[in-house]
């Protein structure tokens, strides 16, 4: 006795000449395949975009490591001549001028200002940097430090992270203090948070997020004069923030696309068939058919 395998057909077929092609139907069906169609242009999109997510953890920092940092800020009212940055740290650094990897460019009609650019690196260690006249062989007469900053940072530049808005690296960008009395120094106080970014590939990009808040004060030196300055202060938080890049796995994305043919499938043929029958219950009815 040879079995007939064809016992086991879940899926039995119909002769086409008893099935009924209807116009609603058609249309019904046109709309499936669309939405079917846009369905899974979306989820295969969303596969193929990596998913961002964001841990903390705790890191403790070693003061060898050292951070790059990116200063620019104009200066309108006092000359390049006089300018300088001058670092410090808790670890007894105490550079007065640092020259290195520093660029003045005069501005204005007299070149009465000065637009300052400054990269150099800094410990991870709580300390500060500040733009002043302090290493000038002659001291100006008049001393006026409003400034414009165009942009402090540190780390490297991630741009997949700022690119999707998440997290700002240049908190101070724009930031102005363009009127005042000139004798005043102006002070930011940062927190800085280390935030690192891991792409799908595995590699890793350090970079640092910060806050900060601002004062302005009337500081008195050696003999009761008044020399002003911008203060940079800093402190490195312990707290790291990881960003990477995540997909999800390719069970998943089949399993949707399953279950959005499926379900889709699945509901335009109920609401196929509901208005097929209510279609044949209004004609029956015209007919004075219905019983």
């Amino acid at each position: 006795m040879v079995m007939d395998i064809k016992r086991f057909d879940i899926y039995r077929k119909i002769p086409k000449d008893l099935t009924q092609p209807t116009t609603f139907g058609a249309i019904v069906s046109i709309c499936c395949v669309v939405f079917i169609f846009l369905m899974i242009c979306t989820e295969l999109a969303w596969f193929i975009s990596p998913d961002i997510r964001s841990e903390l953890h705790v890191e403790n920092n070693n003061p060898n490591d050292r951070i790059p940092v990116r200063l620019n800020m104009s200066l309108p009212k006092i000359k390049c001549d006089f300018v300088g940055i001058d670092i410090q740290d808790d670890m007894g650094r105490h550079e007065v001028g640092f020259v290195e990897n520093t660029v003045k460019t005069p501005l204005g009609v007299d070149e009465e200002g000065c637009l300052f650019e400054a990269r150099f690196h800094i410990k991870k260690i709580p300390g500060n940097f500040h733009v002043a006249t302090h290493s000038a062989d002659k001291q100006p007469k008049d001393y006026d430090f409003t400034h414009e900053i165009h942009e402090v940072s540190f780390g490297s530049k991630i741009k997949a992270i700022t690119a999707k808005g998440i997290g700002t690296f240049n908190s101070l960008g724009g930031a102005e203090r363009l009127e005042g009395h000139g004798l005043e120094s102006h002070e930011y106080v940062m927190k800085i948070v280390p935030t690192t970014y891991e792409d799908l590939g595995g590699s890793k990009i350090v970079a640092y997020q910060y806050t900060y808040a601002y004062r302005s004060y009337v500081a008195f030196g050696h003999g009761g004069k008044v020399i002003p300055a911008v203060w940079f202060r800093y402190d490195l938080n312990p707290i790291t923030v990881k960003y990477h890049e995540t997909r999800p796995p390719l069970y998943h994305f089949m399993t949707t696309i399953c279950a959005i043919v499926g379900g889709t499938f699945t509901v335009a043929g109920i609401i196929d068939s509901c208005i097929f029958t209510a279609t044949e219950v209004f004609k029956k009815f015209e007919l004075g058919k219905l019983s």
